[in-house]
């Protein structure tokens, strides 16, 4: 599918992939930036993209901004926390807000999706993992709603012809984002330069990969991948471990601190310690990442020290 000139709906338009999605497709496309403004504000909407504060879990709302002259829809909205303390909530919530989007894309025949899924529908897997591993075993609630998305989207794809296009995330990083490992370390150490407390024993090690990647491989695959139901692994071929993070902050906040561990393999229930994917299917596809797994990490962390530092000021 190519990508300019098209309609394009984004619902989780204020979040972190969100965003950057809408300011890479705005110059070539027509944009409506959807959100409920939950927990993305809306400062973070790019300058000059149409913008619907909408709720995905209301049909009505679907509605209002899923219409028939639109070409694609990309569903990033959901709860995104894997340690989220509502976990009904979470897994309802987000099975109930894909739903919405694909019943309503079915009623006004838009038949292009894009979904955000994410690598925890592998449970813990051996690694790098393909995309045809199996059985899928998510071990957190988060993991087990995007297990669900995907089966959904999947029913859609091939009873009702809306083509999809399901991306397995590795960790995202990037400017905005907030709740996560490198903004947390950020916010502890400019708080507590002398000290900061890392969940579990620090050898969690995982790929990371920088928003600003993920949006080109993202828009990459939607031009490239033609089948009805696409899964791909969005990723780096490197991992980066809690302990290597840490290292990384603090060297950009130019402080030495002690680390404290809370002890554990994980860092807390639905935790995988460890984790790769295989980005090979994406490699034939005719995308690589550019960054290792380090140097997305740092690349972050930089932009996110500025981003808080000025927040504090």
């Amino acid at each position: 599918m190519d990508l300019t000139g098209k309609r394009v709906v984004v619902t989780g338009a204020a979040g972190l992939v969100g965003s950057h999605l809408a300011a890479a497709l705005a110059p070539d496309n027509d944009v409506l930036a959807v959100d409920n403004l939950s927990k993305g504000t809306r400062d973070r909407v790019p300058d000059g993209v149409e913008f619907a504060k909408r709720d995905v879990r209301d049909p009505d709302d679907v509605a209002a901004v899923i219409t028939e002259d639109v070409d694609v829809v990309f569903h990033f909205a959901a709860y995104t926390d894997t340690n989220y303390g509502e976990p009904r909530q979470l897994f309802e919530e987000n099975t109930e807000m894909t739903y919405n989007v694909l019943e309503r894309m079915r009623e006004v025949g838009v038949d292009k999706l894009a979904f955000t899924s994410s690598s925890t529908v592998y449970g813990e897997a051996p690694m790098p993992t393909p995309e045809d591993y199996a059985p899928l075993e998510p071990i957190s609630v988060y993991g087990a709603s995007k297990l669900a998305d995907e089966g959904l989207i999947s029913t859609y794809a091939n009873s009702y012809g809306v083509q999809s296009w399901v991306y397995r995330f590795a960790n995202i990083v990037g400017p905005r984002q907030r709740g996560n490992v490198v903004p947390d370390f950020i916010e502890k150490l400019l708080e507590d330069p002398e000290t900061l407390e890392i969940l579990g024993d620090g050898r969690q090690e995982k790929s990371y990969l920088h928003v600003e990647e993920c949006v080109d491989a993202m828009t990459h695959v939607v031009e490239h991948a033609d089948d009805d139901y696409n899964v791909y692994n969005l990723g780096t071929r490197t991992t980066t471990s809690v302990n290597r993070i840490a290292d990384i902050v603090a060297d950009e906040l130019g402080v030495d601190p002690d680390y404290e561990y809370t002890g554990g393999d994980r860092g807390w229930t639905g935790d995988v310690p460890k984790m790769r994917l295989s980005i090979e299917k994406l490699s034939a596809l005719g995308w690589e990442p550019s960054q290792s797994s380090d140097e997305a990490v740092r690349e972050a962390a930089r932009g996110l020290v500025e981003e808080l530092r000025a927040e504090r000021a």
